[in-house]
Protein backbone atom coordinates (compact mmCIF):
# COMPACT_ATOMS: atom_id res chain seq x y z
CA UNK A 1 0.00 0.00 0.00
CA UNK A 2 1.22 3.41 -0.84
CA UNK A 3 0.09 6.01 1.62
CA UNK A 4 0.65 10.25 2.03
CA UNK A 5 0.13 11.45 4.92
CA UNK A 6 -0.72 14.99 5.08
CA UNK A 7 -0.15 16.64 8.34
CA UNK A 8 1.31 19.78 9.96
CA UNK A 9 1.53 18.04 14.00
CA UNK A 10 4.54 16.29 14.34
CA UNK A 11 3.57 14.03 16.68
CA UNK A 12 0.11 13.05 14.17
CA UNK A 13 2.70 12.78 11.57
CA UNK A 14 4.86 10.41 13.59
CA UNK A 15 2.41 8.28 14.82
CA UNK A 16 0.61 7.68 11.35
CA UNK A 17 3.28 7.12 10.27
CA UNK A 18 4.25 4.74 12.09
CA UNK A 19 1.25 2.81 11.99
CA UNK A 20 0.62 2.47 8.44
CA UNK A 21 4.20 1.76 7.70
CA UNK A 22 3.88 -1.65 8.43
CA UNK A 23 1.56 -1.64 5.53
CA UNK A 24 3.57 -0.37 2.74
CA UNK A 25 5.58 2.60 2.33
CA UNK A 26 4.21 6.08 3.45
CA UNK A 27 5.32 9.43 2.37
CA UNK A 28 4.86 12.59 4.55
CA UNK A 29 3.76 16.44 3.75
CA UNK A 30 2.71 18.94 5.95
CA UNK A 31 0.23 21.14 3.94
CA UNK A 32 -2.42 20.62 1.47
CA UNK A 33 -0.05 22.29 -1.57
CA UNK A 34 2.61 19.72 -0.94
CA UNK A 35 -0.05 16.70 -1.12
CA UNK A 36 -1.59 17.82 -4.25
CA UNK A 37 2.30 18.13 -5.82
CA UNK A 38 2.18 14.79 -4.30
CA UNK A 39 -0.45 13.24 -5.90
CA UNK A 40 0.06 15.33 -9.18
CA UNK A 41 3.40 13.63 -9.32
CA UNK A 42 2.46 10.66 -8.07
CA UNK A 43 -0.26 9.70 -11.16
CA UNK A 44 2.11 11.27 -13.86
CA UNK A 45 4.97 8.70 -13.01
CA UNK A 46 2.02 5.52 -12.81
CA UNK A 47 2.40 5.04 -8.80
CA UNK A 48 -0.60 6.34 -7.88
CA UNK A 49 -1.14 6.74 -3.87
CA UNK A 50 -3.68 3.94 -2.28
CA UNK A 51 -4.47 5.64 0.38
CA UNK A 52 -4.13 9.51 2.00
CA UNK A 53 -4.45 10.41 5.10
CA UNK A 54 -5.34 14.28 5.40
CA UNK A 55 -5.45 16.54 8.38
CA UNK A 56 -8.37 19.83 7.85
CA UNK A 57 -6.13 22.39 9.65
CA UNK A 58 -3.28 22.94 8.06
CA UNK A 59 -1.32 26.17 6.71
CA UNK A 60 -1.05 27.24 3.44
CA UNK A 61 -3.80 25.07 1.72
CA UNK A 62 -5.85 23.34 4.20
CA UNK A 63 -7.41 19.73 4.01
CA UNK A 64 -11.01 20.33 2.36
CA UNK A 65 -9.34 22.62 -0.37
CA UNK A 66 -6.36 19.91 -0.93
CA UNK A 67 -9.14 17.18 -1.32
CA UNK A 68 -11.27 19.76 -4.12
CA UNK A 69 -7.92 20.01 -5.58
CA UNK A 70 -6.90 16.40 -6.05
CA UNK A 71 -10.64 15.51 -7.29
CA UNK A 72 -10.56 18.48 -9.69
CA UNK A 73 -7.17 16.32 -10.98
CA UNK A 74 -8.22 13.37 -11.09
CA UNK A 75 -11.98 14.63 -13.26
CA UNK A 76 -9.02 16.46 -15.94
CA UNK A 77 -7.33 12.85 -15.99
CA UNK A 78 -10.36 11.33 -16.67
CA UNK A 79 -9.84 8.99 -13.32
CA UNK A 80 -13.40 6.98 -12.80
CA UNK A 81 -14.74 7.83 -9.56
CA UNK A 82 -13.89 3.68 -8.77
CA UNK A 83 -10.41 4.09 -9.48
CA UNK A 84 -9.95 7.60 -7.26
CA UNK A 85 -7.90 7.55 -4.47
CA UNK A 86 -8.75 6.41 -1.16
CA UNK A 87 -9.08 9.33 1.10
CA UNK A 88 -9.20 9.49 4.88
CA UNK A 89 -9.98 13.24 6.67
CA UNK A 90 -7.60 12.85 9.93
CA UNK A 91 -8.54 16.06 12.03
CA UNK A 92 -9.38 16.97 15.30
CA UNK A 93 -12.61 18.92 13.70
CA UNK A 94 -15.65 16.88 15.26
CA UNK A 95 -18.84 18.72 13.72
CA UNK A 96 -20.97 17.82 11.03
CA UNK A 97 -20.17 20.54 8.70
CA UNK A 98 -16.83 19.48 7.99
CA UNK A 99 -17.99 15.76 7.79
CA UNK A 100 -20.22 16.34 5.17
CA UNK A 101 -18.38 18.61 3.17
CA UNK A 102 -15.76 15.71 3.03
CA UNK A 103 -18.36 12.74 2.19
CA UNK A 104 -19.79 15.22 -0.62
CA UNK A 105 -15.72 15.18 -2.24
CA UNK A 106 -15.76 11.21 -1.89
CA UNK A 107 -13.64 11.23 1.31
CA UNK A 108 -14.24 7.67 2.69
CA UNK A 109 -14.02 7.90 6.07
CA UNK A 110 -13.35 10.32 8.80
CA UNK A 111 -11.36 10.05 11.75
CA UNK A 112 -10.82 12.61 14.61
CA UNK A 113 -7.86 12.79 17.00
CA UNK A 114 -6.91 11.81 19.21
CA UNK A 115 -6.13 8.53 16.95
CA UNK A 116 -6.56 4.58 18.43
CA UNK A 117 -4.52 1.95 16.28
CA UNK A 118 -7.29 -0.02 15.83
CA UNK A 119 -9.72 1.85 14.79
CA UNK A 120 -7.09 2.64 12.03
CA UNK A 121 -6.65 -1.21 11.19
CA UNK A 122 -10.44 -1.97 10.99
CA UNK A 123 -11.05 0.86 8.86
CA UNK A 124 -8.14 -0.12 6.59
CA UNK A 125 -9.81 -3.51 6.50
CA UNK A 126 -13.06 -2.41 5.66
CA UNK A 127 -11.44 -0.24 2.71
CA UNK A 128 -10.20 -3.72 1.47
CA UNK A 129 -6.62 -1.89 1.52
CA UNK A 130 -4.96 -4.07 3.60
Amino acid sequence: MRTLIVEDDFLARTILSTLLSDYGTCHLVIDGSEAVAAIEKAYDKGEQYDLVCLDIMMPVMNGQEALSAIRKNEDARGIAIEDRVNVIMVTALDDEDNRKKAEEMGCKAYLTKPLEGEKVVSLLKDLELI
